[in-house]
């Protein structure tokens, strides 16, 4: 066992993980605590990340894990399994390399691995090659899945309906009071008027973002831009339409595209990618 015994304890599930047997946060929790126990460890912190998957390393949760006020807290990181942290091999080994720089250890209940042992440092490096290729392996069925969906025209991809949407029974439907703001950028820019122009009337009359920010070129572009709201869905070169009630039509957006195009200064960064009307 490590010397230090403060334990902070991390855990982890995916939005697609949480309904699987074993993989709750409280399920991680109490067998860790329970290791813990039964090694005199002391629990010194518990670090949960709910919703997000193994391959990102900006989870909130993980971050402050790694901070310079948290890590003086702990001598060693537990987790259930090594995917509960780590999914990618290169991310893997760079925290125990960041992990041994700081004199910290970690162990893998599950595994039961002392990465002090040439044994377990081979041990180690199978089981996580192997947790790669799981995670690649699902982000390859998740690639087909998102596309078979875009091709369909059905449901919405992803978990945040585009603003002047909400979600319905896994499909688009309108929200009322968002949906009259979108139509209003839109006619606002066809009537000539600049994005600048825009945000400044929209914020002046406290007609804010989904999230309660102030309208800029950048949210506005991405309205201004998405052509789910002339009735299609987008993804990558997909578009397809949808069943939802479109906030312009398409003559309409297409048209916006075309002023958008001719308003960029380079002709070579104009991306012109208009929408069939027929």
């Amino acid at each position: 066992m490590p010397s230090g015994n403060r334990a902070a304890l991390y855990a982890r599930v995916s939005t697609d993980e949480q309904a699987s047997m074993g993989y709750s946060l409280d399920a991680q929790i109490e067998k860790m605590e329970l290791f813990c126990e039964i090694n005199d460890l002391e629990v010194a912190g518990k670090y949960i990340d709910d919703g997000y998957s193994g391959t990102n390393t900006r989870r909130p949760a993980y971050k402050t894990l790694f901070s310079n006020e948290e890590r003086s807290k702990w001598d060693v990181l537990v987790v259930l399994k090594i995917d509960r942290i780590h999914r990618n091999t290169k991310e893997f080994y760079k925290m125990m390399d960041d992990l041994k720089k700081h004199n910290q250890e970690f162990i893998s209940t599950f595994e039961k691995f002392n990465t002090k042992t040439p044994v377990g440092r081979f041990a180690l490096d199978t089981i996580q090659r192997i947790a790669q290729l799981e995670s690649e392996q699902i982000g390859e069925r998740t690639y087909i899945g998102m596309r078979e969906k875009a091709e369909s025209g059905k449901g919405i991809l992803g978990f945040n309906p585009p603003f002047g949407y909400s979600l319905k029974d896994s499909s688009l439907d309108v929200n009322e009071d968002e949906f009259y703001t979108v139509q209003d950028i839109y006619s606002m820019y066809l009537s000539g008027m600049t994005v600048d122009e825009i945000a400044y009337n929209l914020n002046r009359e406290g007609r804010l973002t989904r999230r309660g920010n102030p309208w800029n070129k950048i949210n506005l572009g991405t309205i201004l831009h998405n052509p789910v709201y002339a009735g299609y869905l987008r993804w990558e070169d997909t578009r397809q339409k949808h069943d939802a009630q479109p906030a312009v039509t398409v003559e309409e957006y297409n048209q916006v595209q075309q002023i958008l195009a001719s308003r960029v200064r380079d002709p070579k960064k104009r991306n012109l990618k208009l929408l069939c009307t027929a």
